[in-house]
């Protein structure tokens, strides 16, 4: 078994520079409006550091808001034991609530429906940890039920945010959590 490299540490601290500039820029404007000038600025690096570490504005984008997929994943498997049909688990609608100061970025990275590349990123993780759950509990739908649980959270999400599901991050947290757990009861 290999060891990963660890980090260069000035790496990630010019990349946690970089993403905190963005989403102090996004806070001020839309993610469309943002110049890489400008940002580059605000973070105190050059132009040319920038493309070292990402690609593009939305490449950046995408791994500043990384960590509202972590969250999201972390929030979804908060339970233990047998879980609340009804309730979700304190986690998730603190997730939901937690949207709030970035959530125009989130809303331009993570379109109606669920695609876009935060979308990407969220059903891909969720899905991953779903499967390794089931495959654990030694269910023989793993694959389905991963792929349907990531599928319906990523889309739930997106479609709360840009307001095409009303409610409070309480209520929707305790719609989808129904839907999840219908849909692990379901097989």
């Amino acid at each position: 078994m290999t060891r990963a490299e660890p980090e260069d540490p000035r790496a990630a601290r010019t990349r946690a520079r970089l993403r905190e500039a963005l989403l102090q820029e996004c806070a001020e404007r839309p993610l469309a409006e943002v110049g890489v000038a400008a940002l580059v600025r605000r973070a105190g690096v050059g132009r040319a550091t920038f493309y070292v570490h990402y690609a593009d504005l939305e490449a950046l984008a995408v791994d500043a808001c990384a960590d509202v997929v972590r969250e999201a994943v972390e929030a979804l498997h908060a339970w233990r034991g047998r879980p609340d049909p009804v309730r979700a688990p304190a986690a998730l609608p603190e997730f939901f609530a937690s949207l709030t100061p970035h959530l125009a970025l989130y809303r331009t990275l993570l379109p109606p429906g669920g695609g876009g590349p935060l979308g990407q990123v969220l059903y891909r993780d969720l899905r991953a940890y779903s499967l390794r759950e089931r495959e654990r509990a030694g269910a023989r739908d793993a694959p389905l039920i991963a792929s349907a649980v990531a599928a319906t959270f990523t889309g739930v999400l997106a479609d709360w945010l840009h307001g095409t599901l009303p409610g409070t991050p309480e209520e929707i947290a305790d719609q989808v959590w129904q839907l999840l757990v219908a849909l692990h009861a379901s097989r």
